[in-house]
């Protein structure tokens, strides 16, 4: 089942999706500019690869979060190195205060 909702995060707007996979649940929260995720997708992978790292793409993961709720209180475990440049993320941060940075 996927589902894909609005979302509104102190007056900004977001889409809120989960993917029920086997034994797991994808969730992301993102706008035009960025997005945050659970520990399904692996955030590294954006900073590893030459080729996807000069896509400056703007993402962070949270960890061990079941639903669209806890990701956004949840502390971000990783977050790509754009992100930290661009919007000045930090690991630690609330999934919800990385996304109030992406004005």
């Amino acid at each position: 089942m996927v589902s894909v909702n609005p979302l509104e995060v102190e007056g900004k707007h977001f889409t809120a999706t989960t993917v029920e996979l086997p034994k797991t649940t994808l969730l992301v929260i993102s706008n035009e500019i960025g997005y945050i995720m659970c520990a399904a997708l692996d955030v590294d992978f954006f900073d590893d690869n030459p080729k996807l790292k000069k896509r400056n793409v703007i993402a962070g993961r949270a960890e061990g979060v079941r639903t669209i709720d806890q990701l956004l209180h949840a502390p971000l475990a990783k977050v790509t190195d754009a992100s930290k440049e661009m919007y000045g993320w930090e690991v630690g941060m609330t999934g919800k205060d990385a996304l109030l940075k992406l004005t």
